[in-house]
């Protein structure tokens, strides 16, 4: 299965579409979104697309009533966890945290098979030792609405083979 990992869209849904559309595109089944989406109207753009969202709130919480509702009147397409989300997909347990410092210290426990974070607009990949004596991959994705001199960045992952490519949009 392959998903679409993005975080910190701020409000740019031209390019929160763009990324979704492409990894759409690439085979992506699920899209998880990693915080800092802002005005809940901004998720309208990716309705279309018909795919999964999984989605948690970051820092910049905007309207998380509204977040509510339009994930209740999604019919199970929009789902919004809050501050953080525990979710299995294609076998694979995914922790999504928005900060990355948690993220790192989610990764260290060896509960999940990915952890996935947002918050410095800085796309990463690694490679965490963990307590189970294994290794867990952590992703940021950046920011996909380009925020500041930040490149507009997304992750595409194949959880059947647990690799993960980070993909940049022209702003």
């Amino acid at each position: 299965m392959k998903i679409c990992i993005l975080s910190d869209s701020h409000d740019h849904s031209l390019l929160l579409d763009a990324a979704v559309t492409a990894a759409k595109a690439e085979g992506a089944e699920a899209v998880l979104h990693c915080g800092d989406l802002v005005a809940p109207s901004t998720l309208n753009c990716l309705i279309k697309h018909q795919l999964p969202i999984h989605l948690i709130h970051g820092n910049n919480t905007g309207d998380l009533y509204t977040l509510g509702k339009l994930a209740e009147k999604s019919h199970g397409l929009i789902t919004y966890y809050g501050m953080d989300a525990d979710i299995t997909l294609a076998g694979k347990r995914i922790f999504l945290v928005h900060y990355p410092h948690y993220a790192v210290a989610m990764a260290s426990t060896g509960d999940w098979d990915l952890v996935c974070s947002g918050h410095s607009h800085q796309a990463i990949q690694e490679l965490l030792p963990n307590l189970h004596n294994g290794h867990t991959i952590l992703i940021n994705p950046g920011t996909v609405g380009g925020v500041g001199k930040a490149s507009s960045t997304y992750v595409i992952g194949d959880l059947s083979n647990m690799t993960f490519t980070i993909k940049q949009l022209e702003k």
